[in-house]
C-alpha cells in the first residue's frame, strides 16, 4: 500500500485555540471541516498529546483561525513546534477574546469560527472534537494557507504529534 496517496487529500492550515483555568493555549493543525449546515457545526482533530487537547477536553470550547497564505514560518513556528506547557505563545500576539471564551488570533487570519462542543469521537491517538458555531466572521480577503502550500512553497516541516499520515 502506498500511503503517500493520502498526501493529495487537500488541507488547510489554521491555528486552534482554547481556555482552560484562565489560560490560553494554541496549536498549528491541518484537519478542520465543516459537518453540518443547520445547525452550522465543525469538526477538529487534536492529538491527545497535545496540550489544546486538554484546554478543549476540559472547556468545550475552541476556536479556529484560517491563516493567510503569506504567514510567515515563524509565526507558524509559535504555535506549532513550541509547547503551552514551556511558553505563553499569546505574550506577543495580537488577540482578541471571543464570544466563547478563547482567545481569536489576528495576525495572519482571514477568517475565525468559535465553536462549543457537543460531540467527541476518539480514534486513537486523536480526538475528534464536532462543536456547533457561536461566532463566525471574515476578517480580511486573501487566499488562506494550504499544508500543501507550507510544504512545498515555504518548505515547512511536519510537527511530531502531527496526524501519522503526514509523516509517511
Amino acid at each position: 500500500m502506498d500511503l503517500k496517496a493520502l498526501r493529495q487529500i487537500t488541507y488547510g492550515l489554521y491555528v486552534i485555540t482554547s481556555i482552560k483555568e484562565g489560560k490560553f493555549n494554541g496549536q498549528i493543525a491541518n484537519t478542520v471541516f465543516q459537518v453540518t449546515s443547520e445547525p452550522p457545526a465543525i469538526a477538529v482533530s487534536i492529538n491527545k498529546q497535545n496540550l489544546t487537547h486538554s484546554f478543549i477536553r476540559d472547556s468545550r470550547v475552541y476556536t479556529v483561525s484560517v491563516l493567510s497564505r503569506d504567514t510567515p514560518l515563524r509565526f507558524i513556528g509559535n504555535f506549532g513546534f513550541k509547547s503551552g506547557r514551556d511558553i505563553d505563545k499569546f505574550a506577543t500576539l495580537t488577540y482578541e477574546l471571543g464570544k466563547n471564551g478563547a482567545p481569536i488570533v489576528m495576525e495572519h487570519t482571514l477568517s475565525y469560527m468559535e465553536a462549543e462542543v457537543v460531540n467527541e469521537v476518539d480514534v486513537g491517538t486523536h480526538t475528534v472534537f464536532i462543536g456547533n458555531l457561536v461566532e463566525a466572521e471574515i476578517l480580511r480577503t486573501g487566499e488562506p494557507m494550504t499544508y500543501a502550500y507550507y510544504h512545498e512553497v515555504k518548505r515547512g516541516t511536519t510537527p511530531r504529534a502531527a496526524p501519522t499520515t503526514w509523516r509517511v
